[in-house]
C-alpha cells in the first residue's frame, strides 16, 4: 500500500551529518520529481528541497541552501537528503513526496508521500 518508503532519521548533535533515504514501491516514480518537506512541532510543513527526474532542475528552501544535498539514484527508484552541519532548528519530522510533473515548493501539489521519519538535533 505504502509506495514511499523512507528510513534514516535519528538523533545527531548540532554540527554533525544524516542521511535520508526514500524508496519508492513502482519504477514508474524513476520519472517524477521527488521531494523533500519537513514539519516540526506546532508548525506548519515546510518545503525543504526538490529535483527532478534527470536531477537537472534542483531547489533548495533557503533555511538549508549549503548544507542539504538532494540527490536520486533511479536505478533504485531512491532519493536521498544529505543533511550536514545540522542545527537545532532542522529538528522535525522529515517526509519524502513525490509527483508526475516539475519541481515545485508547493506540498499540496505532491500526491504522493512517505510516512516521515524524525530527525532531532540536540544542542
Amino acid at each position: 500500500q505504502v509506495q514511499l518508503v523512507q528510513s534514516g532519521g535519528g538523533l545527531v548533535q548540532a554540527g554533525g551529518s544524516l542521511r535520508l533515504s526514500c524508496a519508492a514501491s513502482r519504477r514508474t516514480f524513476s520519472s517524477a520529481a521527488m521531494a523533500w518537506f519537513r514539519q516540526a512541532p506546532g508548525k506548519e510543513r515546510e518545503f525543504v528541497a526538490v529535483l527532478d527526474y534527470s536531477g537537472g532542475s534542483i531547489l533548495y528552501a533557503d533555511s538549508v541552501k549549503g548544507r542539504f544535498t538532494i540527490s536520486r539514484d533511479n536505478a533504485k527508484i531512491t532519493v536521498y537528503l544529505q543533511m550536514n552541519s545540522v542545527k537545532p532548528e532542522d529538528t522535525a519530522v522529515y517526509y519524502c513526496a513525490a509527483r508526475f510533473g516539475t519541481t515545485s515548493d508547493k506540498s499540496s501539489l505532491y500526491p504522493y508521500w512517505g510516512t516521515g521519519t524524525q530527525v532531532t538535533v540536540s544542542s
